[in-house]
């Protein structure tokens, strides 16, 4: 009879993730992957880590399971989960796991995991998994197995990432680069190369660029207030046109402008529909319901279709799939591309921007200014309640009777002729998240987010 394990914490809505020797270790590592291929049946698997220091071990114990379930393990080593996501699409595996925590402290570990064609895992295969691994003890350990070494799928993803652009269409531009500790310097360093072989005229300066796994910049999380001046102070110093800096697994890039002034989600989403608008007249653009007016409006400028999905990364690129849309955005930096598997990259962002700069002879704060100008939002707001639940039905009481528009498809969104808002409920933690814009009016914007306020703490 199988052992009976306690139950796991480590799963999350998307992926797994918990602390090291509580949540997650090795062993734990090892079951998941013994159900990921009990359930998906794979003959062979991707597998790639970041640079944390307990990744190799975890890698070791997930490739340890598969083998053992006569799997053949596609090892990428040390790598960026996009480059997971292509390799398993681009070597047709029958699925793909890499071994991060993404952006959070060094003392996390965890795993991300698609299946064949690199689609996100549906409820039922993810809820068959977390059976198998709180049902079944972690497999017997066995001497180490050769790996198939797939490191050198990173030159055709290199080529796949670069061919979202037209490197003869690029100006001179100097970019500020902050790797923040992750995976993403090598595979920088990587297209770099590439761009430079091609005569593309762009200069970089590193920074925090050498995978170092005691993380010694701080937690690989631009979106954290405190993580944004360094990278703002060093594009100033730099003299940059602009700058990216990445998340540990550097799935997601964030941008500065020439000022060092943090460009919000919403616009960069905007920017990149903008330019595959440019490409494909009426092509459609995926969206979350969080901030919209100023992706509606480019969209609709652009002669396209706007399609909004649910917040998360299996809700957005089954919403790809499932519309044939180019591009997909989401207000917290993932970017997900038709020709990309409909995946998420961290890379292919700054390049497009680096084209559109070029071929407008623009710069991004300029781009910027116009946009917020049109569109002020005001950045998503967390108010930690005791109770989210009622605070969430007092603002919504208090508002829906008026608004021309409601829309429950995540959280609820209300909107007027001048302005709307999203107010959402954590999943895991006592939190309301709160999002206001409107059509060109920053005080109609401050008075509204401060009502709300008063509604929810009141």
């Amino acid at each position: 009879m199988p052992a009976s394990p306690d139950a796991l914490t480590c799963f999350k809505a998307y992926d797994v993730r918990g602390r090291l020797g509580r949540d997650f270790d090795p062993a734990i590592a090892a079951r998941i992957a013994a159900g990921f291929a009990a359930v998906l049946a794979a003959d062979r698997v991707v597998l790639g880590r970041d640079c944390r220091a307990s990744s190799p071990a975890i890698a070791n114990a997930v490739a340890a399971a598969l083998q053992r379930a006569g799997v053949q393990v596609l090892d990428l080593g040390l790598c960026g989960t996009e480059e997971v996501y292509f390799a398993t699409h681009h070597l047709n595996a029958g699925g793909g796991i890499m071994v991060t925590a993404s952006h959070n402290p060094p003392d996390y570990n965890g795993l991300k995991m698609v299946q064949a064609d690199a689609a996100p895992l549906c409820d039922a295969q993810f809820a068959a998994i977390r059976g198998w691994a709180e049902t079944h003890a972690a497999p017997a350990s066995t001497p180490p197995t050769p790996r198939t070494n797939c490191a050198a799928t990173r030159a055709d993803y290199v080529d796949r990432v670069i061919g979202f652009i037209k490197p003869a269409s690029l100006r001179p531009l100097h970019i500020l680069v902050n790797a923040g500790n992750g995976a993403a310097g090598p595979t920088f360093d990587a297209i770099a190369s590439r761009l430079a072989a091609m005569g593309a005229p762009l200069r970089f300066t590193r920074m925090h660029h050498d995978p170092d796994p005691s993380f010694p910049n701080g937690i690989p999380n631009p979106l954290l207030a405190e993580n944004q001046p360094a990278t703002a102070q060093a594009v100033r110093g730099a003299a940059a046109d602009f700058g990216v800096a990445w998340d540990g697994d550097f799935d997601r890039c964030f941008l500065f402008d020439h000022r060092g002034r943090w460009v919000p989600g919403e616009y960069v989403v905007g920017l990149l529909a903008q330019a595959f608008l440019a490409r494909e007249p009426g092509a459609t653009i995926v969206h979350d319901p969080r901030v919209v007016l100023n992706t509606r409006d480019i969209v609709a400028q652009g002669g396209g279709r706007a399609v909004m999905a649910r917040t998360g990364h299996a809700y957005a690129k089954q919403a790809l799939r499932d519309s044939g849309a180019v591009y997909g955005g989401e207000i917290s930096a993932h970017h997900y591309f038709r020709d990309f598997a409909c995946c998420d990259s961290g890379m292919i962002p700054w390049l497009l921007v680096a084209e559109v700069l070029s071929r407008g002879g623009i710069r991004l704060a300029d781009l910027l200014d116009d946009r917020l100008a049109r569109f002020p939002s005001s950045g998503e707001v967390n108010f930690t309640l005791i109770d989210p639940a009622t605070a969430m039905a007092r603002v919504v009481g208090h508002f829906a009777a008026t608004a021309s528009l409601r829309c429950d498809l995540d959280g609820t969104s209300l909107e007027w002729p001048t302005w709307r808002f999203n107010l959402r409920q954590s999943n895991t933690e006592p939190l309301l998240r709160l999002n206001v814009e409107t059509r060109g009016d920053s005080a109609l914007l401050a008075a509204r987010l401060a009502e709300i306020q008063a509604i929810l703490i009141g």
